[in-house]
């Protein structure tokens, strides 16, 4: 249960992070958060999958090491 939370908990937190670090260099930033399409949103995705694989590579993603799940 706790690796589910984990891997929800990370997912969220990069898409959030990772959505308004790019919309503010895209210009993708709307008044309710960011609106990310194209190109942004393809380095978004590319984004979350990278960290999930860095994770994995290195001993745990964040979220993982917070819950000790791994």
């Amino acid at each position: 249960m706790k690796k589910v939370l984990a891997g929800i908990l990370d997912f969220f937190t990069v898409f959030i992070i990772g959505g308004i670090a790019i919309g503010k260099f895209t210009g993708g930033m709307t008044d309710g958060g960011f609106k990310l399409e194209g190109m942004p949103a393809l380095i978004l995705f590319a984004l979350i999958i990278a960290y999930f694989v860095i994770g994995w590579k290195t001993g745990g993603t964040l979220w993982q090491r917070i819950l000790k799940t791994r």
